[in-house]
């Protein structure tokens, strides 16, 4: 997922990891299919530029990795394709693929997935990991060394509680409503080094810490940490796991898109000469906590000012930081029609509590399958990603037909989130 990257530049590589669950129709509970689900996706269409199906830690979950993108509207067509790919194996399975950042009902919990690494961590952490079915959204952007990677980590901290409050989508716990719109970052509360990372001085500091944490044994090894935000063991990028699993692919694209123009502020910072801001650590978990507990609808510290902002106000000014990468790249107007988007129907937790409110959680995981496979945020913003795709011919050499298409739907009905029961108007800011 590298490439090179300088300032401004349009094109900067990305990639994303999306993490999904898998669900009995029948009962909605969590399944441990994924072996079969995985057999039956075969490879990925873009596996020449790194795109893959994977397990994850528990056997109820699976994984679908782009390969390496330069354009929002490539990226799209990718993820749309895994999650078409993996809902279609998941229903020749008898499960349902579902994109949601903790399970929605309760459920016996699945087994570990097979591999040495799996059963060490099992082993590590115990029943800490026993029923972690959390997932995530993971974005990588493309730095010029480990260096850079390291000081736009810095760059990222103060942003990182705002990507997670934009993502969040998982307000049950197994049956349970928690009261946190992302209660995925208390599951990730559990394990050592979670949250928002250190600042670091180099790459060197950096290193450092991860091997002393790895020599405690607080972490299996140094390919392992919790951090929201940290450059890649395995590639030249940063990587951001702040967002719960996206409920829709647009929302996935945004993330991406988002994460992709702060990292191309901070590279534009620090080639100007210009440090990060060393914010507090407990004012950043602060801040995180805010956004796991409130999503968009409350306050949160901001980690700089050290005040009480609205949420909704922190986002406006990502946006802002975000916007001349995003101009630059084309994508200031798509980005800017998917906020909107999600200000208006709501993040994946208002969505799911809409629909727990309508018909109970049973129809929450109703409402997540048809999201999860449909891709569409609002099919409206389809205009602003449908040219300059690289999206690319299929590692076979022929066209990418269909790459982007979700599974046949049912005549007449219209999955997503545009109905006009979830539609509801923006809070006042507190």
């Amino acid at each position: 997922m590298g490439g090179g990257v300088g300032g401004h530049a349009p094109g900067v590589s990305l990639g994303v990891e999306e993490e999904f669950l898998l669900v009995d129709p029948g009962s909605g509970e969590c399944v441990g299919h994924a072996e079969d689900v995985l057999e039956r996706a075969g490879p990925h269409r873009w596996r020449a530029s790194g795109g893959s199906f994977h397990t994850e830690l528990l056997g109820s979950q699976v994984e679908a990795v782009t390969g390496v993108c330069h354009d929002l509207a490539g990226l799209r067509a990718q993820l749309r394709y895994g999650r078409a790919r993996l809902a279609e194996a998941a229903r020749a399975r008898g499960t349902l693929l579902v994109a949601a950042g903790t399970p929605v009902l309760g459920g016996r919990p699945p087994p570990a997935a097979r591999g040495e690494r799996f059963a060490a961590i099992v082993s590590a952490y115990g029943d800490v990991v026993e029923d972690y079915q959390a997932c995530g959204c993971h974005v990588h952007v493309g730095v010029p060394d480990r260096e850079a990677a390291v000081a736009v980590v810095n760059h990222l901290r103060p942003w990182l509680p705002v990507l997670v409050a934009l993502a969040a989508n998982s307000p049950f716990d197994r049956g349970r409503p928690t009261r946190y719109a992302a209660r995925r970052m208390m599951e990730m509360a559990r394990f050592p080094g979670a949250g928002v990372p250190p600042w670091s001085a180099s790459a060197a500091d950096y290193d450092a810490r991860v091997a002393a944490l790895v020599e405690s044994g607080a972490l299996v090894d140094g390919a392992m940490t919790f951090w929201l935000a940290r450059p890649s063991p395995r590639w030249p990028t940063v990587e951001v796991r702040a967002g719960d699993a996206a409920a829709t692919a647009d929302e996935a694209v945004l993330q991406a898109a988002l994460v992709r123009g702060l990292v191309a502020a901070a590279l534009a910072d620090l080639a100007a000469g210009r440090e990060a801001p060393r914010v507090d650590g407990q004012v950043c978990a602060a801040a995180l906590w805010n956004a796991a507990r409130h999503g968009l609808d409350g306050a949160m510290v901001d980690p700089v000012s050290h005040r009480a902002v609205p949420a909704r106000r922190l986002l406006d000014g990502l946006v802002a930081r975000a916007a001349p990468a995003l101009e630059e790249a084309g994508d200031l107007d798509t980005v800017s029609r998917l906020v909107e988007g999600v200000r208006r129907a709501g993040t994946g937790a208002d969505r799911q509590r809409r629909a727990a409110r309508r018909g109970g959680p049973r129809a929450v995981v109703d409402m997540l399958v048809r999201q999860t496979e449909s891709g569409d945020l609002d099919t409206d913003l389809e205009a602003g990603l449908g040219a300059g795709s690289d999206a690319g011919p299929d590692v076979a050499g022929g066209p990418a037909e269909g790459a982007g298409e979700p599974p046949d739907e049912t005549p007449g009905e219209k999955p997503g989130v545009w109905d006009a029961g979830e539609r509801v108007p923006e809070p006042d800011a507190p």
